[in-house]
């Protein structure tokens, strides 16, 4: 299941990847170091999907800064009914990506009623002509792939957008999920931003951040090696994006099922405002 890649893009704030000294603080907006968790639902399933339920938790931790670097730690742990069977699965990943966001290291595991299922382990690093994955886990290899942002360089891009009223783009994405061997493409589109709502089901765990405003996203992932027929996107997300980076309202869209994810608890970091010299 791609649930892991999917899920973990729709609240991925890895290593900036900032175009600036390690020691100096870049002019991109503020991330906000957090703790978020969110609960796991069935949004809607088609009889060929055979799922007639999903329920579950996803715990996303982001720490770091723009000085020595950002680690995230992601969880999502779900119950999965079908006509046949219930199964549980719990998909993890950590991820680090140095100040000056050249470098993206991964590990990510899968868990099938409690049993690993898979374990990838390895180091993405920018050259000049591309990125080159080094893979430790499940067995040694290397990968040269097309040139592509981390994560979180994706997210600075997608406030700078959202702030500059730029509504349509594409770009390309490595995050080290699934089998760490591809590079995507993604669609994003950026909606007006809306006001906060009172009413809103998710204010609670906002606390503070509830009257802030935020823009509508959604993203549609295109697997590059497929090139053939009619381009349709492997997965598609859709979410509520706050100009610090945290993310909230989740739908996650397979095709033959969709998940939610609403924000139940929401925990803020102190973080430096500056780096010390060196």
């Amino acid at each position: 299941m791609r649930a892991t890649r999917l899920a973990f893009n729709a609240v991925l704030l890895t290593a900036a990847s900032w175009a600036a000294p390690a020691f100096a603080v870049p002019a991109v907006p503020a991330l906000q170091a957090h703790r978020a968790v969110y609960d796991i639902s069935l949004d809607k399933a088609s009889d060929r999907s055979g799922i007639t339920g999903i329920t579950g938790r996803m715990v996303y931790e982001f720490n770091g800064s723009p000085c020595e670097g950002y680690t995230v730690k992601f969880r999502l742990v779900t119950q999965i009914v079908t006509s046949d069977n219930t199964r549980l699965t719990d998909q993890q990943m950590t991820t680090f990506e140095d100040a000056e966001g050249k470098t993206f290291s991964f590990v990510n595991k899968s868990f099938v009623d409690q049993n690993l299922d898979k374990e990838v382990k390895g180091t993405a690093t920018k050259e000049a002509n591309g990125l080159k994955v080094d893979i430790d886990k499940p067995e040694k290899n290397s990968l040269e792939l097309a040139p592509t942002q981390f994560p979180t360089q994706q997210m600075v891009e997608m406030i700078g957008k959202a702030e500059k009223g730029e509504r349509f783009y594409e770009t390309n994405l490595f995050d080290g999920s699934e089998d760490a061997n591809k590079v995507v493409t993604t669609t994003v589109v950026v909606g007006k931003q809306a006001d906060a709502d009172n009413a809103d089901p998710e204010a609670p765990a906002l606390a503070k951040l509830a009257t802030d405003k935020y823009w509508p996203v959604d993203i549609a992932y295109f697997d590059d090696a497929d090139k053939g027929g009619e381009e349709v996107p492997e997965y598609r997300i859709s979410f509520k994006l706050h100009k610090n980076g945290i993310t909230r309202d989740l739908v996650m869209d397979y095709g033959e099922f969709s998940m939610t994810g609403k924000l139940v608890n929401l925990s803020l970091f102190d973080q430096p405002k500056t780096c010390p010299s060196k």
